[in-house]
């Protein structure tokens, strides 16, 4: 999705293990991001925090393993109503999760990028509409 959002808006990206905290996106995500117009080079991995959970009105998650993790991390019912699996928000019931390319090749790292650009405008028009 290379559509400006509106100001005020703010999308952020963090995982639920600090394994690979503060290093930069797989270069093979990089490369793909980059075939699109999009520089993600400069991102750095961080997990979720509590802060997060209070301060995003949203919070998608791209698997059902990351979804248990994010929902246990929520304090309250307020808090567990905003955690989503990305897909299903986006109204892609089919596909639950988002698969992971890492073991891939380029080719699945296109694949993803295709369904999260896919996913990403449908729930910026959800949005804002």
């Amino acid at each position: 999705m290379k559509e400006k959002l509106p100001p005020g808006f703010v999308v952020d990206s963090v995982g639920t293990i600090s394994m690979h905290e503060g290093e930069h996106p797989d270069k093979r995500a990089i490369k793909t991001a980059a075939n699109h117009g999009i520089d993600i080079s400069k991102q750095r991995s961080r997990p979720i925090t509590k802060a997060d959970l209070e301060n995003f009105d949203k919070i998608y998650c791209m698997d059902i393993d990351i979804y248990g993790d994010v929902i246990s991390k929520a304090k309250n019912e307020e808090q567990r109503q905003k955690i989503f699996l990305f897909l299903e928000a986006a109204g892609n019931h089919e596909n639950a999760e988002v698969p992971d390319p890492y073991w891939g090749n380029m080719d699945d790292f296109e694949d993803v990028y295709q369904l999260l650009d896919e996913a990403c405008n449908a729930i910026r028009n959800q949005i804002l509409n």
